[in-house]
């Protein structure tokens, strides 16, 4: 069986934090530090604009030597972010992660955000999936399965 964004969501929740495009970059990382995430969805009313990431912070704000304090989110954020949506499968994801070298990707479905994915969320419904095999494997071959 595949695995659906959509079936991970129901596991784990779709609540994703945001802030607005003119939030100061400290109040992205004191929601990010509170909820123990690494990115915040940008959003203006329900649609999404950007995101924001841990990622972000490092190479653009200190790297520069920019004030947390002092600069907006809208300068910073990675504008109009790549998506997927609820109907999309871990394979589907993993690959699009992969290929872009992203660690969050906004789930949206009819234009509105329906939660957020972490390449830790893809990890452990693989290694879930692959545990569940090794079950299987191993009650056939002890020959605990029925026929």
């Amino acid at each position: 069986m595949t695995t659906t964004v959509g079936q991970i969501l129901a596991q784990k929740g779709n609540k994703a934090m945001a802030v607005l495009p003119n939030s100061s970059v400290l109040d992205a990382l004191q929601i990010m530090a509170e909820h123990d995430i690494g990115a915040v969805l940008v959003i203006e009313g329900e649609r999404l604009v950007g995101i924001f990431t841990e990622r972000d912070y490092a190479r653009k704000v200190v790297l520069k030597g920019l004030v947390s304090r002092d600069v907006k989110i809208r300068e910073l954020m990675t504008p109009n972010p790549r998506t997927v949506t609820p109907s999309c499968t871990v394979d589907e994801v993993m690959q699009t992660m992969t290929e872009n070298r992203f660690r969050h990707l906004p789930v949206v479905e009819d234009g509105k955000i329906a939660g957020i994915v972490t390449i830790g969320d893809m990890v452990k419904c693989i290694v879930s999936q692959q545990q569940a095999t090794i079950d299987q494997l191993s009650s056939y071959i002890a020959g605990d399965l029925a026929t």
